[in-house]
Parts: structure tokens; sequence; C-alpha cells
């Protein structure tokens, strides 16, 4: 297992840094699967016989692990670089899946909570993060694009596994009906096909050999920002700083705006325009809507990460938040007039959502510098977990309170989307907050004293 180790995966002399968005496109394709759990939702929740709140759960549980495993093993994903990394989360996630389709053949909810949820969210943490860094030290001239570039895919991944699930549930069913063991059976297909995509990335992920540089590209020719720093945070300073916890409760409130309607959007999609026991959108129309928020993520994280370049990465965090929460208030006051508008509306909020994580790893690449940006990157996606624990638990216990699954309408949901406006708003006024990190802060540069700060007294 050699092959793994980081000093055989150094790019050889004229190596294409073009080969490396596909390796992590490989990677996140698959692991974006998570997007796309809405699909079978309602199937697992009449199997196990339990509330949508109890299914959401496993979601929930995944999202957690993602950020808790990126967090401890993110200076370890720096170490052994991303092929051992991305080999790893390979197992996990395909491992995840068989687990979670033992749980539901034998009626256990808990092996599909440790399955899917803890195992399988680990694949999660450990798949998110690895190409990162890894693209960004490829593309140290367009760190958003290189981001967007890196995370898009895991944005996207609902848009080719909500129809293949609409599909294969459907062939799996016994006479038209989709139940546990459908789901099953879709858990199994999934473990071996994720597994056999991804090792394609592994084979194919290489890291820049040291000094290595774009052609010409010039460092000392780039024109100095208030906001991007030339210095470097190590990642146990990082979290000592304030401009972390504050781009910490962004991401937090970002992704707790968006993750609750996402996770909800196929049963969304079909009680907004509901009248009673008529149904205006089918289960395959609301399967459809979840593909194309799929893509309104996918783009969203590789247009807005490229567009934080000129922008500016807290320019463009002020737009995901300012206009968020202008959209909630009309998807809250208007959405249900239109379906067309419902389905814009939520496609903008999602490509915010989307592009949010996209732009963050270039925000703290700006912010402490790319000397562990990777490792400081995995500590932020605890407020990933975080929102992954909120962002649902705020949607279902809402819903669950207002009424009975299945016969929910638009007013039902206006409580829980103002939730998230006055959510967004908190979100905006700490991305306000957020200066230039202090030089305190700062690793000594090279001939300085490892004891000597540079600035002791600069403030925050």
């Amino acid at each position: 297992m050699k092959f793994l180790d980081r000093e055989h995966t150094v790019a050889p002399a004229g190596y294409s840094r073009w080969l490396i968005p596909p390796a992590a496109l490989a990677v996140h394709l698959c692991i974006g699967q998570v997007y796309a759990t809405s699909v079978y939702k309602e199937a697992l929740r009449e199997h196990f016989g339990t509330s949508l709140t109890a299914i959401g759960v496993i979601f929930s549980i995944a999202i957690v692990m993602l950020g808790l495993s990126a967090a401890v093993f993110g200076t370890w994903v720096e170490r052994v670089g991303p092929r051992k990394t991305m080999f790893t989360a390979a197992c996990c996630w395909a491992v995840g899946f068989f687990v979670a389709a033992a749980g539901i053949s034998a009626g256990q909810l808990w092996l599909v909570y440790l399955g899917y949820g803890v195992i399988g969210g680990i694949g999660l943490g450990l798949g998110y993060i690895s190409p990162v860094s890894t693209l960004m030290k490829w593309f140290p001239d367009r760190p958003g694009l290189a981001t967007g570039m890196a995370i898009m895919g895991f944005g996207g991944g609902a848009m080719v596994a909500a129809p293949l699930s609409r599909q294969l549930l459907s062939w799996y069913g016994s006479d038209g009906v989709v139940g546990g063991d459908a789901v099953a059976k879709l858990f199994v297909t999934f473990g071996i096909a994720y597994f056999v995509v991804m090792m394609m990335g592994v084979f194919t992920v290489r890291v820049p050999a040291p000094g290595w540089k774009p052609p010409h590209f010039d460092p000392s020719t780039i024109k100095p920002k208030a906001m991007v720093t030339d210095a470097d945070v190590s990642a146990a300073n990082a979290i000592k700083t304030p401009q972390f916890w504050l781009l910490w409760i962004v991401l937090a409130c970002n992704v707790t705006a968006g993750i609750g309607i996402l996770e909800q959007a196929a049963e969304m999609i079909q009680d907004y325009f509901s009248s009673g026991s008529a149904v205006a959108v089918t289960a395959v129309a609301a399967a459809g809507f979840v593909g194309l928020l799929s893509v309104a993520n996918m783009v969203g994280r590789f247009v807005w990460s490229s567009a934080s370049d000129v922008m500016g990465r807290k320019p463009t965090y002020m737009l995901y938040l300012g206009a968020g929460i202008a959209i909630y208030l009309l998807l809250a006051t208007i959405g249900s007039t239109s379906t067309a508008l419902f389905v814009v509306l939520c496609a903008v909020i999602i490509s915010f959502y989307g592009g949010g994580f996209a732009t963050v790893p270039a925000y703290l690449r700006d912010l402490f510098g790319t000397y562990q940006v990777g490792a400081i990157h995995g500590r932020l996606l605890t407020a990933w977990s975080t929102a992954g624990i909120l962002g649902p638990l705020i949607v279902n216990g809402i819903l669950d309170a207002q009424g009975t699954p299945g016969e929910l309408t638009a007013a039902d949901y206006r409580p829980a989307l103002f939730t998230m406006v006055g959510i967004l708003a908190v979100g905006f006024v700490a991305n306000l907050l957020i200066r230039p990190v202090a030089s305190r802060w700062h690793e000594p540069k090279r001939g300085e004293a490892a004891s000597e700060p540079a600035a002791s007294g600069a403030k925050d």
C-alpha cells in the first residue's frame, strides 16, 4: 500500500494541473449523494414507522460526522496527502452504505445511524477536505476558482443520485411500491458503484513538487488587498482568533438556512402546491426538482467562488446573506403563487448555499495564509456539523408541530422560513465584523526569532 503515501504522489515535471479537478470531482460527485436523501426519506419513514424528525437524524448525523472528522483528521490529511485520505474516504463511504442496508433489512434504525451516519459521515469529511488544499496548491493564482472546482462536485452529487435513485427504487420496488427492501438494495448498489468511481480519483490525484509555481505566475506582481495576508497562521493559532469564530458563525448561518430546505426539498414542493388531497407536483417531478437544486448548488459553487476572486470574499458573503434574507421573505410570502417562481427562488437560495461552501476555503486562505489552510478548513467545518443538526431539526420540528406529513401546505412552512431570515441576519452581522488577522498570530518569517511576535500589541 506504499503507493498511497504522499511521497509517491508528487507530480513529475510537466504534469498538467488540469488533471487534478477531475480527480476531485470523482470523489465529490460520489459523496454529494448525501443531498439526495429526501428522495427515499418517506420510504424509510414508513418502513420504520417513525417520524420525519427521526429519519432526518440520519442526514444530521452524517453532516455532524463530516464536520467532526474533518476537524479531527485535518492535520493528518495535510501530513499523509490526498491519495491516502481519498482511499480511506472511499472505504468508509462504501462500508457506510453496506451497514445501513443491513440495518434497513433487519429493521434496526440504529444501524442506519451507525452506517450511513457515523461511518459514512467520516467518509464524507475525509473525502470533502482531501482535494481542497491540494487544488489550492495547484492554483495559487486563482484560489476561488480552485475551491469552486473542488467543491462543485459535492453540490452536483444529487444531480446524478436523485434521478438514479428514483429509477433504481422503481426497479427494486414490488408492484410499484417503494419499501425498505428497495432502499436497502439501492444502498448496496451505491456502495459498490461509488467505491469504484472514487478509486479513479485516488489513482489520478497528485501533489505539486516543492517550489512549483504555475507558468508565468509571479506572486510579487499581485496587488496587495486589505483582507488578504501574505503571512501564515497555524491551525492551532487560527482557532484562537476572533476572525475564525466570526467566519464560523457566518458559515453556520449560511448552511443552516439552506440545508433545512435542501433536506426537505422533494416533500416541500409537493406540499407547497397541494390542495387537500390533490397534489399538483408528482413524486417524479419532485425528484426532478431535487436534481435541479443540485444543479443550482453545483453551479453556485463554481460561479460564485470564481466571482469572489474579483469581488473579494467578504463582499461575496454579504451577497449570500443579504440577498438570501430578501429571497426567503419572498419565498414565505409569495412563493406559493407560482411554481416557476418557487423553483427560481429556491434555486437562487441553494446557489448561495453552495457558493458559501466553495468560497470559505479561499476566505480562510486570505485570512490565515496557505501554511495549514486544509487543517483550518477542517476545523471550520464543525460549523457545518452544527448546521447539519439545526437546519433539519428546525424545519422538521416545525413541520411535525404544524401537521401530518403529506397533508402540509405552504402556510405550514412559513414559521420555518421566517426563522431562517433571522439566522441569515445574524450571519450578515458577523461577516461585517471580520477584519484582517492581527500580526501577533502570524508564524515567524524565515530568519525571525520564533519567540518574537511581529507586533504583539496589534489589535484584532
